[in-house]
């Protein structure tokens, strides 16, 4: 079987204002000014802990105090703007009405990524989502994907990881997988490379045709 697996921050969703609003409240509790979200959006990609290690450098020994802050936060807030990006609901129909199996790869938190994508209405279309925790390592280790792949009963050599950031990027290209680049998110893939770049999702079902 054929399968696509997609990140979810900066691939299928715009989230960067509601990840920064739980990094600037959990700033102001520990007592420190706001960052820009455009900052922190530069400081998504490598899961949470990364994020609160980069976006909190003034105080680094009160990292699991922040983890505990930004959790609830975030858990309050993580659909205040937080949306689909244009044309994801339809290329998520069209793949699997050309016989994808879907899959979600994320760094996210289990605890905040089911809510996103059931608040969002896309939940159904993924046979296998897997999240920060529930592989033994993050992205860029090849391990999450190789996870969502055996759920799908999918052939890596026929899969796609689509994602923004180079930890999609090197781990798609660990797994096994052909890698598409999406140009709209807010990732960096720094070295890496890839098979197919998009500026828009709504591109992705005719471009994998033609692959």
């Amino acid at each position: 079987m054929r399968a696509v697996l997609f990140d979810l921050d900066g691939t299928l969703v715009d989230s960067r204002e509601d990840l920064a609003l739980g990094v600037n409240l959990t700033r102001r509790d520990l007592g420190l000014p706001p960052l820009d979200p455009a900052i922190v959006a530069g400081y998504v990609g490598d899961g949470v802990r990364a994020l609160l290690t980069r976006a909190l450098p003034e105080c680094p020994e009160r990292l699991e105090e922040a983890l505990a802050l930004n959790h609830g936060h975030y858990a309050a807030h993580l659909l205040d703007r937080t949306r689909l990006y244009p044309g994801a609901a339809e290329a998520l129909a069209a793949l699997e009405a050309a016989g994808f199996r879907l899959g979600v790869v994320t760094n996210k938190p289990r605890a905040f990524t089911l809510p996103i994508l059931e608040g969002l209405g896309v939940a159904a279309r993924f046979g296998a989502v897997v999240a920060g925790g529930d592989a033994p390592a993050l992205k860029p280790d090849p391990r999450p994907l190789v996870q969502a792949l055996a759920a799908l009963d999918a052939d890596p050599a026929r899969s796609w990881m689509v994602g923004d950031h180079c930890t999609d990027l090197e781990a798609g290209r660990r797994a096994g997988l052909r890698r598409c680049l999406c140009r709209f998110g807010f990732g960096d893939p720094r070295a890496e490379a890839w098979d197919l770049a998009i500026e828009r999702l709504a591109e992705l079902p005719a471009r994998l045709s033609e692959a």
